[in-house]
This record gives structure tokens, C-alpha cells and sequence, in this order.
């Protein structure tokens, strides 16, 4: 069968392969210790899935608007008014199926055939995909580990042509866990605006900070940079919501209504009563965000601290997020081979770095127990004495 030539263009996602394998091993009774998911092991809190089937049995089940609930865009852009410094009012949100179709959906309403977006690395390893199948063209700019895994404003200004239609920032990041200061949030608007350029700012990990680590919505520092930011958000991460799929996108009332007519042919509304269990999430207590977040400071420190401790391992500290981003390239190994010899051999899954454009590291979540960050830790210490 003849395919179209954009998704032969199109990698699947890594991530969710290594945990489909490493969730097969666990259905035949081999001892995973998987690191591959980027999923907190917490229940939905009570009081979202109360307030959803609350909904179900108010008959909230049938076709909504494709735009998304009025009360949740309410809600919000209420959220990012307060929590944020962005003025947007519902007319400026919509309501998609999961961050990623935020994402996706951004792409294919922004980009012409030729279009530039520059995307740093380590990135998410579906912006790429998201902007080949837009027909636009990622331009790949390089971090390091040395630099925190961050960008300079100067790399940014030397990555920018005539071509060049959107930059992707994502603070705090996946996969490196790293966060920009507010003070490098301000350096890399001024080059946004100066060259007037547009920006997409994935804060779906916003929540969850380490430290003295500050999350600064890159919108929010001026009028200037608000006319040109987008935001990408969804409830997965802070709110233990990842099979629900409930994202969102805020941007230009021109812009999410080109998202809208997108939407409208393609998935139609977002789960009806999902939608009310989300705005059970913004506007009830927000103590399940902080549970959540003191367990995953004190499995950071656990991973951190294990890591470094393994001759041939680097590791940066990540300030926010749920990952470690750890560089076993002294291992003399591919990430890809030693991610399976490590899944084969030790029954530890993590994801391959060059799934985010960084062959040398590896991803490892601690979005699950101690008991298993312990144990797999002391497995990747055995595999790495071992090579």
C-alpha cells in the first residue's frame, strides 16, 4: 500500500514503545524496574473524578461545542490571569484532547510548507514530528549539559532566518528536568520581540518545581511578547489526569479560532464530562498538587544522589519535572543499544536520548516509588561495572 509521504517522514514515539515493552515484560512476570513513563503514579484526586461523574449523572454526555465547556475555558483563563500574568479571557482558550493536540493542532494552523520553527535541545520527541507533519521544517539547536541543557539568547539570534516562524520553549523541561530563571525567561523575550517572531510556551510541568526554582510565564512580561506568546498547558502532570485527556492552547482570539475550525473536522469536542472534572481541578483544593509534589521532591533527591554516585554517569540536577537526564556516554554505547542491553540484561526500562536529540543521556522518570528508584538504580550500577 502506497502511504502518504508525510508519515513515512514521522518516527514513532520512543517513549510510548519502551513503556509498551516494558509493561509486556511486567504481563509475563519478569521484575521491571521502568523508568520509561512520564505519568505520576497517583490517582486522579477524589474530588476531580467525584465532580466528573457528578456531571455523568447530570447527563453531561452529549456533543459540546468544539471549542470546549464555557465553565472550564472560564476557569482557565481565569487560572492564568491569576496564576500567571497573562490576560487572556475564555476567547482566548480552547479545550483540546491532551497537551499533544494542543501542540499538534498549533502546527497545522501556523505553519506553511517551508516554515521554521526552532526547537532546542533536548526536546519533547513529538515537536519535531509535529512540525514535519505540518510541512514546516525543525531547526534542532543544541544544549548542554555543561549550561544546565539551556539555551543562550545568542544561539536563539543565530538560529533565526527569514524563515523562521515560532520558537518552542518548554520550562521546566522534558526531558532534563531543567528551568530558565526568570532573568533568562526576560533575556530570550527580548530577542522574540526584536525579531518578531512567534512563541509557544509548554508549561504543562509549571507545578512542579524544586528549590528555589521559579516558573515565569514568558508571556507575562509585557505587552510586547503577550501579542506574540501561545500557551500549551493540559491537567496530565499536576493533576494525575494523563488518561483523561484534557489539554488546552490560550493564545489570539484569530488564532484559536483557526484551532476551532481545525478541531471541528477532526476530533469535535473533548470528552463532555471529563471537562467538568477539570474545572473540579482549577478551582477546588489545590493540597493533592502539593502531596504529589513533596513525594516527587523527595524521590528527586533519592535519583539524583544515586545517579552521581555511579562512576561514568553525569548527571545535572533537574529543578522541575519528574526526569533526570543522566549522560552515560562513557558506557562507549549508543543510547538506543544500551537502553535494550539495560531492559534485556537488568529489566530497568528507560527511554533512549536520542529520542530527544541527545545521544549521549539517557531519560529516566521518578514518577514511581522509592522502592523501584532504588533497586533500579542499583541495577544501572551493576550494567554500567559491567561494560
Amino acid at each position: 500500500m502506497k502511504l502518504a509521504a508525510r508519515i513515512t517522514q514521522v518516527a514513532p514515539s520512543m517513549t510510548l514503545a519502551i513503556a509498551a515493552k516494558a509493561k509486556a515484560m511486567k504481563a509475563e512476570g519478569l521484575d521491571v524496574c521502568s523508568f520509561s513513563a512520564g505519568e505520576p503514579d497517583f490517582d486522579t484526586p477524589e474530588h476531580i473524578k467525584i465532580a466528573a461523574k457528578l456531571a455523568l449523572d447530570d447527563g453531561k454526555t452529549r456533543y459540546g461545542p468544539a471549542v470546549g465547556e464555557p465553565g472550564l475555558r472560564e476557569a482557565i483563563a481565569q487560572k492564568l490571569r491569576s496564576d500567571n500574568g497573562l490576560n487572556y479571557q475564555k476567547e482566548n482558550v480552547i479545550i483540546t484532547n491532551g497537551g499533544k493536540q494542543s501542540l499538534y493542532n498549533l502546527m497545522q494552523v501556523l505553519l506553511d510548507p517551508g516554515d521554521e520553527v526552532i526547537i532546542p535541545a533536548p526536546y519533547w520527541v513529538s515537536y519535531p514530528e509535529m512540525v514535519k507533519l505540518a510541512g514546516g521544517k525543525p531547526v534542532i539547536v543544541q544544549s548542554t549539559a555543561e549550561k544546565d541543557f539551556k539555551l543562550t539568547p545568542e544561539q536563539i539570534q543565530q538560529a533565526i532566518t527569514p524563515k523562521t516562524r515560532l520558537l518552542v520553549f518548554n520550562s521546566p523541561s522534558n526531558p532534563t528536568g531543567m528551568v530558565y530563571t526568570p532573568d533568562e525567561v526576560r533575556a530570550i523575550a527580548k530577542v522574540i520581540v526584536d525579531n518578531d517572531i512567534l512563541v509557544v510556551s509548554d508549561e504543562i510541568y509549571e507545578k512542579i518545581l524544586y528549590g528555589d526554582a521559579e516558573h515565569l510565564s514568558i508571556g507575562s512580561i509585557g505587552p510586547e511578547i503577550f501579542k506574540r506568546t501561545i500557551v500549551a498547558h493540559g491537567f496530565a502532570k499536576a493533576y494525575a489526569m494523563t488518561g483523561w485527556r484534557l489539554g488546552y492552547l490560550a493564545g489570539p482570539v484569530e488564532l484559536i479560532k483557526a484551532v476551532t475550525t481545525l478541531q471541528s473536522q477532526s476530533t469535535s469536542n473533548v470528552c463532555t464530562f471529563a471537562q467538568y472534572g477539570a474545572i473540579a481541578a482549577l478551582e477546588g483544593s489545590q493540597d493533592c498538587v502539593q502531596t504529589m509534589l513533596k513525594a516527587f521532591a523527595q524521590r528527586r533527591i533519592v535519583m539524583l544522589e544515586g545517579l552521581i554516585s555511579i562512576p561514568g554517569v553525569y548527571c545535572p540536577e533537574p529543578k522541575g519535572a519528574f526526569y533526570a537526564f543522566p549522560n552515560v556516554g562513557q558506557a562507549g554505547l549508543g543510547s538506543i543499544e544500551f537502553c535494550e542491553r539495560l531492559l534485556e540484561e537488568k529489566h530497568v526500562a528507560a527511554v533512549p536520548g536520542v529520542a530527544f536529540g541527545n545521544d549521549s543521556c539517557i531519560r529516566m522518570s521518578y514518577a514511581t516509588d522509592l522502592a523501584t528508584i532504588e533497586e533500579g538504580l542499583s541495577r544501572l550500577a551493576s550494567f554500567m561495572g559491567s561494560l
